[in-house]
């Protein structure tokens, strides 16, 4: 189930303004102070503007005189917005033609936020901004993702999302201490041989888990609610699962793939 997110719920709230007649001695000291990379300019309310550090570059590398500039000299204008309830794909997207990396946020032409693509990399597929630390002693050169977009923009049956790794000894260890599942077949070699599989193999649930990461890969905030299961073979440690997902309106678009993928 993929949700559109509104651009409201990825913004920042607390913006910096000033007029366009703020001198920019004053705008700099905003940036600086703020640890920010832009102000956003108003005049009367209205949204006249921006100015970024690449415009504080321009105007240095120029060899202009700071003390003898306001904002209205140096700002981007006109300046380009987006309504609260634009959704971030449509951000991403105007972000990505236009060039630029942040946007004013308008609510009936009101200011209310900024977003950039720091905001943007929480919510978009494979560029997480808040993400859990990986083991000190993890090497996920073996982690490859990838999303295929098949239709138009945005999310459409066709579109494929896959992710692979290599499931290693740490994995299974890792998934056994969390899950509470310490079944010898998959922890103890010894008992393992005993088995029918002749050695230790994986959980199937962290094997089944980690459609999470191909699910990832969709555009938007995706939510996992229900999947039907079923284990025909071990996984053995040290392979290389390959996950996807390819979207898909009923049964016989699920079967055509099948076809296609299996021949």
């Amino acid at each position: 189930m993929v949700v559109p997110v509104p651009v409201r719920e990825a913004m920042v709230h607390d913006i910096v303004s000033v007029s366009p007649g703020t001198p920019m001695s004053e705008a700099i000291e905003q940036l600086r102070s703020h640890g920010i990379g832009s102000v956003v300019v108003e005049d009367d309310g209205a949204v006249v503007g921006i100015l970024t550090d690449s415009d504080l570059v321009d105007l240095l590398a120029s060899g202009a005189d700071v003390a003898e500039h306001s904002v209205a000299d140096c700002m981007t204008a006109p300046v380009r917005t987006v309504d609260d309830d634009t959704s971030i794909v449509e951000v991403a997207a105007e972000l990505r033609d236009a060039g630029i990396d942040q946007l004013p946020v308008l609510e009936r032409d009101r200011l209310v936020g900024l977003v950039s693509v720091t905001e943007l990399s929480a919510y978009l597929p494979q560029c997480v901004l808040h993400r859990v630390e990986p083991h000190p002693d993890a090497d996920r050169d073996d982690w490859h993702y990838e999303y295929q977009d098949e239709g138009p923009e945005g999310l459409t049956v066709g579109d494929r999302a896959r992710f692979s790794k290599v499931v290693d000894d740490d994995d299974v260890a890792a998934f056994a201490r969390i899950s509470g599942d310490e079944n010898p077949v998959h922890l103890d070699a010894a008992f393992a041989e005993q088995t029918r599989f002749g050695r230790r193999i994986v959980h199937g649930m962290l094997a089944a888990s980690l459609f999470s990461a191909a699910l990832a890969c969709l555009p938007g905030l995706v939510i996992y609610l229900s999947q039907d299961l079923r284990f025909l073979a071990p996984v053995d440690i040290g392979w290389l699962l390959y996950l996807g997902y390819s979207l898909a309106r009923d049964a016989g678009d699920i079967a055509d793939w099948l076809r296609r993928v299996l021949g």
